[in-house]
């Protein structure tokens, strides 16, 4: 059942269950049902194998790189699981959404997701009827920020041996700084962006306890002897000299060159004994100055001003793995209300997007341009599929008229006794 879905995602035009039973050779949108919503088949052991094949096909490579990005699905009503009003990052608002935290494995070239977590509000948290209804496991129940979300899939990723040189991450989590902290004490090396507004010192902050005064209370609480200053307000600060033109990548629009400007900063949390001392990469657009992008990274010291900015630049295949998952595999197409559903459909396209990847692996350096799109307009072509013409079309359709039939009859049986009335004794 399980490669019948999975044909279904490659074949169909939307993963919605009947779409894909008209299609698929075999499919039954019944037991495609059946199979996302009801299976009691645990998604985590498929999740860690995963990991691992993406780690044999990505893993250990120069530009290893795992990138933490979160994906939001527009949903109506509110049945669909952890579905609230909050951001939504594919409308650019905030609207009527599930929003997830997902894990990207990527070698520079290719990319896949190996992780993901399902992001509950608070409103969920506080009420155990939906959570019930939802099928949501206990110990699930618990309220995790999107950062604590991030993190987990770091430590479970380096658990399963996973090999990347440094996790990557957006403004909405480099503005965390516990959550930059927590990195930095795993060892793990990060590159985040950060907002503008983003606070930063330019020397050591001088920390100490001021000297007691002649009256009132003994102070106790570390301050810093100079001022900060925001990122954006240090680079305004520039001058021609301290931005260097490089190259990111290659495109296929021809080499991606920029901009790129570097400072060694120290952060503070108000909090902590010692400031960290962390790299300030600055990107500017060419052919738009005022497009700035700012980060901040732990690697090391030496790390060099090309590398940086290459490490920077890596978040582009985070969004290009949303946009192949949805595109090509149905990621947001999904027909699943409850906790387990959602999950189960999730590992289907993630078991999909690394077949994709292994395909793109396995056909180099001959198909050097080979996309996930042409490998399932290829996959469309090839796979066993229901056949076409008249009396396929007869066929859908009794099939279509028999649910329904069934449907009006079980209805109307159900009318007849409703549940609760008391049947009269033989």
């Amino acid at each position: 059942m399980a490669q019948r879905y999975l044909h279904g995602l490659a074949q169909a035009e939307a993963a919605t269950f009947a779409a894909m039973a008209a299609v698929v050779e075999n499919g039954c949108a019944q037991q495609f049902q059946h199979f996302i919503s009801h299976a009691p088949w645990r998604h985590e052991p498929v999740i860690d194998q995963i990991g691992r094949d993406a780690d044999r096909l990505l893993g250990g490579k120069p530009d290893s790189a795992l990138l933490i990005d979160e994906s939001s699905f527009v949903k109506q009503g509110d049945r669909s699981v952890g579905v609230a009003r909050q951001w939504c990052g594919r409308l650019g608002k905030v609207d009527n959404c599930q929003v997830a935290v997902f894990a990207v494995l990527t070698d520079g070239a290719r990319h896949t997701p190996v992780d993901m977590r399902l992001y509950l509000p608070q409103g969920w948290i506080k009420d155990p009827a939906r959570c019930d209804r939802a099928e949501i496991p206990i110990e699930a129940r618990t309220m995790r920020t999107k950062t604590e979300l991030a993190l987990e899939m770091v430590r479970a990723t380096r658990a399963r041996g996973m090999r990347f040189g440094w996790v990557g991450v957006d403004g909405g989590y480099g503005k965390e700084p516990a959550f930059l902290r927590a990195l930095d004490d795993l060892g793990e090396v990060f590159v985040a962006d950060v907002h503008a507004t983003q606070r930063v010192w330019t020397k050591p902050p001088g920390l100490h306890v001021p000297a007691p005064k002649a009256k009132g209370r003994t102070p106790g609480k570390l301050q810093a002897a100079v001022d900060n200053i925001t990122v954006e307000k240090l680079v305004a600060g520039f001058g021609a000299d301290d931005w260097t033109r490089g190259t990111l990548r290659d495109s296929t629009r021809g080499p991606l060159r920029v901009d790129i400007a570097h400072r060694r900063v120290w952060v503070w949390d108000g909090e902590e004994a010692a400031a960290r001392c962390w790299h300030l990469v600055v990107r500017r657009e060419i052919a738009a100055p005022k497009t700035i992008k700012y980060s901040l990274s732990n690697a090391p010291a030496e790390t060099s001003l090309q590398r940086l900015a290459q490490m920077q630049g890596g978040r582009y295949w985070v969004e290009r793995a949303f946009e192949d998952a949805k595109g090509e595999c149905g990621l947001a197409d999904y027909q699943a209300v409850g906790w387990r559903a959602w999950h189960h459909h999730v590992t289907m396209v993630m078991l999909a997007m690394l077949f994709i990847v292994e395909q793109r692996v396995a056909h180099q350096p001959g198909l050097a341009l080979l996309t996930p799109r042409d490998i399932v307009e290829m996959l469309k072509e090839t796979l066993p599929h229901k056949p076409q013409g008249k009396q396929a079309l007869v066929n859908q359709i009794n099939q279509r008229h028999a649910r329904r039939r069934s449907a009006i009859e079980s209805r109307h049986r159900a009318q007849r006794n409703p549940a609760g009335r008391a049947r009269s004794p033989p």
